[in-house]
């Protein structure tokens, strides 16, 4: 048997202290997730409107929900604009060789409010921008064999220069946690010919 020297009142202020730091670390784990508004000093500035305009080119991979890469790929774009009314025309070359087209239909709401509609989105993407950063919340039909599943998407864009822009995308159904998309897009420099 093991016995404690500690007195009694010492075990149990030992018990409450522990019985605390496990309370802060459980809090500290149910942190607020970041806003747009988080960014909004953040420079260069994301405006869709000018980033996604003309050819850009993405690499991106796909992980599953314990971080291992399940698939890789490559996107070649266009974008256009008329007005506040845009068109990203998306063409995807995956690593097994298979490919998808997605063609988003924008639109600037103002006030760095975007809305966003394509095939296989159910309803309508819903966008926030503040300073270098975008968050788009939508839902997916992903086909998977033979079934098509909708998954809900929480979508971070953040622009590094007016080349580059990262994107990390998390997947997830009935609030269980799938898997991320992570992207970089890179657009043409003008000043190099």
């Amino acid at each position: 048997m093991i016995t404690s020297n500690r007195p009694p009142e010492t075990g149990r202020r030992w018990a409450l202290g522990a019985a605390a730091a496990i309370a802060v670390t459980a809090l500290a784990g149910c942190a607020v997730a970041p806003t747009p508004a988080d960014y909004a000093a953040e420079k260069p500035v994301l405006d869709l409107k000018t980033y996604f305009n003309g050819p850009l080119t993405a690499h991106g991979i796909f992980t599953d929900r314990s971080g291992k890469v399940v698939r890789r790929f490559e996107v070649q774009m266009t974008g256009t604009w008329q007005g506040d009314q845009g068109t990203l025309d998306e063409r995807f070359t995956y690593s097994d060789g298979k490919t998808e087209r997605r063609v988003w239909r924008l639109t600037d709401l103002g006030g760095g409010r975007y809305e966003g509609r394509a095939d296989d989105v159910v309803g309508v993407a819903l966008g926030q921008a503040a300073g270098n950063a975008l968050n788009w919340r939508y839902t997916l039909s992903l086909p998977v064999d033979d079934k098509v599943y909708e998954v809900q998407f929480d979508d971070w864009m953040y622009l590094l220069d007016q080349q580059v822009m990262l994107n990390k995308a998390a997947m997830s159904k009935f609030g269980f946690h799938l898997g991320e998309v992570t992207l970089s897009f890179t657009k043409p420099n003008p000043d190099r010919r």
